[in-house]
């Protein structure tokens, strides 16, 4: 196992790309490791789940919102958005940002109290369109 030192770096710093958390996961993902079959299992739920709560709340006002502005930033080979063929193709930032409010919208899974910046429904929306636009969707 590899181990990654993560902690927060001023914007003066000018991280190069490889050293940045997102591009290492990306990455890692990229390289298709060996996934245990019960880890396959939990992720395949987690991508029904939050499918499903993205695709309830698509006619929500905030949803409804971001994926008009998001539209407004097509890309060819980019990533998809929830709910759209798969030749919408848009940038992967935009593309987890709406596709990361879809989700959130109806997620009722996460209680207001408990912190939500790290749960698998905040943060699977936002790397599934990087893994779109870099082609490692990987084997799940």
């Amino acid at each position: 196992m590899e181990h990654h030192e993560v902690r927060v770096h001023p914007s003066t710093a000018n991280l190069a790309r490889e050293d940045q958390l997102a591009w290492k996961l990306a990455d890692y993902a990229a390289s298709q490791p060996a996934v245990e079959e019960d880890v396959a299992d939990m992720v395949r739920c987690r991508v029904v789940d939050n499918a499903a709560v993205a695709l309830a709340g698509l006619n929500r006002g905030s949803v409804v919102s971001a994926r008009a502005m998001v539209l407004a930033h097509p890309r060819n080979h980019g990533a998809t958005l929830f709910g759209l063929p798969s030749e919408t193709t848009i940038h992967a930032e935009w593309a987890a940002w709406a596709n990361g409010t879809a989700v959130r919208e109806l997620d009722f899974t996460t209680p207001s109290w408990r912190p939500i910046s790290a749960t698998p429904a905040t943060t699977s929306p936002r790397k599934s369109p990087l893994h779109s636009r870099w082609g490692a969707m990987g084997k799940i």
